[in-house]
């Protein structure tokens, strides 16, 4: 009986090493990608973005893209691709970038960027969605997030979300998951 408690904390010990060992390589790994293309090449795209790096002095360390492909709830269309050597992106101040990163941190301009992306365009109509607060509320949301770029407005009391940002607010959604 005591040969096979120890075999038994022994084993116990073993698969406690070999879970530990499995977690943390799998946070060193990136996250698969959908199959999209369905040859069973999950990362396709790093592949492919691996094999055309450069020589030149930006891209030799490596590259950071953000590419997307969708059709908004509206039926619009979008299509981005943006890339950056990180060398250039490492050595860039990013204090700069703060007051745009701060603009998606909170819930509401979160939820008002969601429901102009899924088709409600018009202030009015904005107003008439309780979440996102009084109309004094939704402007000075509104303003936040035009100032930095994330919307813009489209015509009289009509706000959109510019096709340029419409992917990389994807990329900061995906980021955000855990």
């Amino acid at each position: 009986m005591d040969e096979e408690i120890a075999e038994l904390r022994t084993a116990i010990h073993a698969l406690t090493a070999r879970v530990s060992e499995l977690e943390s390589s799998r946070d060193e790994r990136p996250a698969a990608a959908p199959d999209v293309r369905g040859d069973g090449d999950a990362f396709w795209a790093l592949t492919e973005l691996q094999s055309r790096l450069s020589d030149d002095a930006d891209t030799q360390d490596g590259v950071v893209m953000m590419v997307g492909s969708l059709t908004l709830p509206t039926g619009a269309p979008i299509a981005w691709q943006q890339g950056i050597g990180t060398v250039g992106l490492l050595e860039s101040e990013w204090v700069e970038r703060a007051r745009s990163l701060a603009a998606l941190g909170h819930p509401v301009r979160l939820e008002l960027l969601r429901h102009i992306l899924g088709g409600v365009h018009a202030t009015a109509d904005l107003a008439a969605i309780d979440s996102l607060g009084t109309t004094g509320q939704l402007h000075h949301h509104l303003r936040q997030l035009v100032t930095t770029g994330w919307v813009r407005q489209s015509g009289r009391g009509t706000y959109e979300v510019p096709a340029a940002r419409v992917v990389p607010l994807m990329i900061c959604m995906l980021g955000a998951e855990r």
